[in-house]
């Protein structure tokens, strides 16, 4: 903005601390304090969060204390309000050895500026470079290579080797090609290469400022040098104008939401029920991005660059992300299988397990079943399955929810020291017992608004409340007051959110993110094969931790067979022929239906968290119909046998269709219990709530009586026989009547149906449209899934 003339203006001076110089604008206000988010960070425990401010005043510039803990001095006094001019000598927190500062004329102009050199440059992909850390220095500088290979990846023999167990040990190559120019090639890599922020599915050129992540490292050309920035963990996080509205823009959710996060801060957001908390934590892990606006990711686009940057974000829901039968130490190995290459060895897998239970505290709980945990101790659990992969961001949504005011207390001191050590925290609550160890505190109103942001101890009396209880209460009972229009015309507002250097208007922000493309999904993994077997080896072991299912899984096929011998008796003639087929259909399908109706409902949060981090959809689904299909088959061959070993068949000539009859009934009953197992899934995939499946399966069992056909005459009946076409135990139990020619051993109107010939070519039919329907409730269960999946996940 161009000053008139007539209008005086402060002079530009340079602050110059312990921890590097300032120019100060006059156009701008400048924090001073221990906070990172100040402009002026003094790193100091004499220096107050919130220490003074330096603003400009007409022609020169004031310095004002903040009610500071020990105190601001100016040429050796201690001062509430300063005038402030070239050679005044600064001190914060102590007169005699409080950090220094000194205040200078302006600087000269910059010489031109010399090559690309070590610590030169920045990558031109960083949307906002003002806001990063990662890339404000390199880790490292190496000459680039002319006309060969580097080889980039985890194995020592690398040319350029990444410590990084999220990194492959052959990730990727750097080729140097004839005319000068330099490509990347992902070699199959675990976790992805990524240039820009997109995955590398082929040889792609580099040019200089593009970024190649691999890992929590990222490589950039500059000059003729290769430099690495690695993301540490201290990373900031700027959300800008985020805004989220459903029913066609009817209802906003989030209205303008903006703030900045620092690096190595815990935040809470808390606010009324219906007031945005979990569309805010949704828009800020990218799983639903916003509708408008935008989050820098230290600097850089998190939508843009989601496939890249969601490996070092982390997300801990409410719910437990937990298979509560495994140990502690169990649970933790099979996560590490999934999201680690498949070539790290079992060795530093287990290390790094290792090292999070003892940074979580759980060496004494290793080996002890997670559902005899107390409640702080799972949530515990569950944070260290995501500390495995050493994210940056943390998210926590409800981490105290039903726990007592003690492990509340608890859970915040562990988030604080997880603050730290060195990443940024963000947790959603309703509790307010415990705020006061965090940095920074948001107030989300009624209608997705900012009401406050900043500093916990300083929110209640912002809003002229003395319990948080009376404040919440005003949020209900006065739901016209424009909480943010308050908070915005507030010196809070400019304090803690205004003062962010080099943001970007945030109508320019919003347009900008609205009309760009939308966010790409993340690659599958590409070890599908491998998740799999980590998959199925997995659910083998919570199955067989979980006695309830083991006693049941034993004792239903006997208790069915049991009953099938009773009715049979020694021989199937007109009296138990019809009896006994129909006790086999029905305990075939109780039997797969059983096993499956509970196993996706019950296991959402996990699959939806496991999902977001690159779990492949058809891996997950495969295990469940491996695992639960292998048990289902042995079921159904037990119940069989059971019931009809030794037993006089009485099929025509003593011969099956293709067969012996004992073993074509064994078949049709095992793929009849495989149908309904497929369908009990379907059933799981379509609920919400656990509790609803017991309902569901007695009402499955029934239709599978009525339509089977051994209690009403289904065939010539219009829309009933139609109907009867999509029921597992229809196709079944003809197959069975079949085998043996139940309509010849059983004359009546209800066994003469076509379906119950000895027929070769129908028997061929019926076991075929088992398979069938098999596979269509198997594509249903999948088309299911993905309508559960995070937002971002659904292609």
């Amino acid at each position: 903005m161009v000053q008139r003339p007539s209008v005086p203006t402060a002079p530009q001076l340079v602050l110059v601390t312990d921890w590097g110089a300032t120019e100060m604008d006059p156009d701008r206000i400048y924090h001073v304090g221990r906070d990172p988010l100040c402009e002026i960070c003094l790193d100091d425990a004499r220096v107050s969060w919130h220490h003074a401010i330096l603003r400009p005043d007409g022609d020169h510039w004031t310095l004002e204390d903040e009610g500071s803990t020990n105190g601001t001095f100016a040429d050796g006094h201690r001062v509430r309000e300063w005038s402030v001019g070239v050679g005044t000598e600064l001190r914060f927190g102590s007169v005699e050895d409080g950090p220094r500062a000194a205040v200078i004329g302006p600087a000269p102009p910059p010489p031109p500026a010399p090559p690309p050199g070590p610590g030169t440059g920045r990558p031109s992909h960083v949307t906002n470079p003002a806001m990063t850390g990662t890339f404000r220095q390199p880790t490292t500088v190496r000459p680039l290579p002319v006309r060969t290979t580097v080889r980039i990846g985890r194995a020592p023999e690398s040319d350029l080797v990444v410590d990084d167990l999220t990194v492959s040990r052959r990730h990727a190559e750097l080729h140097a090609l004839a005319d000068g120019s330099y490509e990347i090639v992902d070699l199959g890599s675990h976790n992805g290469t990524y240039l820009n922020g997109a995955a590398v599915t082929r040889p792609t050129p580099v040019t200089e400022g593009d970024i190649v992540g691999i890992g929590h490292s990222v490589f950039c050309l500059v000059g003729d040098q290769l430099q690495e920035f690695v993301d540490t963990g201290e990373v900031s996080l700027d959300v800008q104008g985020l805004t989220v509205a459903v029913d066609r823009g009817r209802k906003t959710l989030l209205d303008q939401v903006s703030f900045p996060v620092g690096a190595k801060c815990l935040l809470a957001v808390v606010g009324p029920s219906g007031a945005g908390k979990s569309t805010l934590l949704g828009a800020l892990t990218g799983l639903r991005p916003a509708d408008q606006g935008t989050v820098l990711y230290d600097g850089r686009d998190l939508y843009r660059d989601y496939a890249e940057l969601r490996s070092r974000i982390g997300l801990v829901p409410q719910d437990d992300i937990l298979h509560l039968q495994l140990t502690v130490r169990r649970a933790l190995t099979y996560a590490a299988e999934l999201r680690f290459p498949q070539d790290t060895a079992k060795a530093e897998r287990q290390a790094r397990v290792d090292e999070v239970i003892g940074e979580l505290g759980l060496e004494q709980r290793a080996d002890q079943p997670i559902h005899s945990l107390s409640g702080g101790q799972r949530k515990r659990v569950s944070v260290a399955l995501e500390l495995l992969t050493k994210p940056s961001l943390l998210f926590l949504d409800e981490p105290t929810s039903g726990l007592d005011p003690g492990m509340d207390r608890s859970v915040m001191n562990m988030l604080r020291e997880l603050a730290d050590d060195g990443r940024t925290v963000i947790v959603v609550t309703h509790s307010v017992l415990n705020l006061e160890g965090c940095d920074r505190l948001l107030v989300l109103a009624p209608g997705g608004r900012i009401a406050y942001y900043g500093p916990p101890g300083e929110a209640l009396d912002f809003f002229g409340f003395d319990q948080w209880p009376e404040a919440f209460e005003a949020f209900e009972n006065q739901r016209d007051r424009d909480w943010a229009g308050e908070y915005r015309a507030s010196p809070m507002h400019r304090r803690n959110v205004d003062f962010t250097a080099g943001r970007l208007p945030l109508t320019e922000q919003a347009e900008r993110s609205a009309a760009g493309p939308p966010p790409k999904p993340p690659p599958k993994a590409q070890s599908w094969g491998s998740q799999l077997s980590t998959l199925i080896r997995r659910y083998a072991s919570v199955l067989r931790s979980d006695r309830t299912f083991l006693i049941i899984m034993v004792a239903l096929p006997f208790v069915m067979g049991a009953m099938t011998r009773a009715l049979a008796g020694n021989t199937l003639n007109a009296e138990t022929a019809l009896n006994a087929l129909f006790i086999l259909c029905v305990g075939g399908v109780l039997i797969g239906a059983a096993n499956a109706v509970r196993e996706l409902v019950k296991e959402r949060v996990i699959y939806q968290r496991e999902r977001s981090v690159g779990l492949s959809r058809s891996a997950y689904l495969m295990s469940k119909v491996v695992v639960l299909g292998a048990i289902t088959v042995a079921q159904a061959v037990v119940l069989t046998l059971v019931g009809l070993a030794g037993v006089t068949i009485n099929a025509p000539g003593g011969r099956g269709n293709f067969m012996p009859p004992l073993l074509e009934i064994t078949l049709a009953v095992a793929l009849l219990s495989l149908t309904a197992m497929l369908l009990g899934l379907l059933i799981s995939a379509l609920v919400t709530k656990e509790e609803v499946t017991m309902p569901l399966l007695v009402l499955l069992t029934i239709v599978q009586v009525v339509f089977c056909g051994s209690l009403l005459k289904l065939t010539g009946v219009p829309v009933i026989e139609q109907l009867a076409w999509f029921v597992p135990a229809r196709w079944a139990m003809g197959a069975m009547a079949g085998t043996i020619d139940l309509g010849a051993i059983v004359p009546g109107k209800i066994t003469q149906d076509p379906l119950f010939d000895h027929e070769a070519h129908l028997w061929l039919l019926e076991m075929g449209m088992l398979v069938v329907l098999s596979v269509l409730f198997g594509v249903l269960v999948s088309r299911l899934l993905r309508r559960h999946e995070p937002t971002i996940m659904r292609k």
